[in-house]
């Protein structure tokens, strides 16, 4: 079975060196947008990279961009519904941009929980519907993050290491439980597979007229994302 691709054996590799390994797997990333991710199966299980204080305004910005949207967002609506000074906000978050994103990234956190449901068909399914609900919800909020993404490279650095490395290691833990059940081989999975999932769902969510649905998840995971992983092995 290839390493190439996955960093262990699994016919080798015991259930508690596997979780040891998992648990100590961390991401890099910059102490403005909050702590660093790790590999863990249930991400919102992790203590917050938050402090309470910092928690109630990302969840104040993130509600009062669900009710208004990016361009209508102030700061000075956030400190309010916060109880807090404008201050307080520019002092951990000193641009709008940089505020909608952590708040973004946090929201993805705590719904970050990867399926347990012993079978490679259902997490995939079970991830790719928990995807299409927050894609689809916070729509809006994902087009004004890429569009303050393209602006700065600070935040682009962000969004790499707080949220696509975060993407990628839930991927990661259900393609891993996949191959310890023997349903596929390690051979199989390539750097590609791991966006497919969330790309495309995250894609759909922001393009007019095409809405996500159940069917959209299941003929990706039937139609291209098992058959890709299931294929004879050369």
């Amino acid at each position: 079975m290839s390493s190439a691709i996955f960093p262990w054996n699994s016919t080798a590799t015991s259930s508690r060196a596997h979780a040891e390994s998992v648990l100590s797997w961390t991401v890099p990333a910059p102490r403005l947008y909050g702590g660093p991710v790790t590999g863990i199966a249930d991400f919102a299980a992790e203590a917050s990279p938050w402090s309470p204080r910092e928690a109630e305004l990302l969840a104040a910005t993130l509600q009062l961009l669900q009710q208004h949207g990016y361009e209508r967002l102030t700061v000075d609506a956030v400190a309010a519904t916060a109880k807090a000074s404008k201050a307080t906000v520019y002092r951990r978050w000193p641009s709008k941009g940089e505020l909608v994103l952590a708040a973004f990234i946090e929201g993805c956190r705590q719904a970050a929980v990867v399926p347990d449901t012993g079978s490679l068909r259902g997490d995939l399914l079970g991830l790719g519907e928990a995807i299409t609900e927050h894609a689809t919800r916070h729509s809006a909020t994902i087009r004004a993050v890429m569009v303050e993404v393209s602006r700065d490279a600070a935040l682009r650095e962000a969004m790499q290491h707080q949220f696509l490395d975060q993407r990628k290691a839930l991927i990661d833990l259900v393609l891993r439980h996949a191959v310890e059940r023997g349903e596929i081989d390690a051979a199989a999975v390539s750097e590609e597979l791991w966006d497919l999932l969330p790309g495309y769902l995250i894609f759909r969510s922001i393009v007019p007229n095409r809405p996500l649905t159940a069917h959209t998840v299941q003929a990706l995971v039937d139609n291209v994302i098992i058959p890709s992983l299931t294929r004879p092995i050369g």
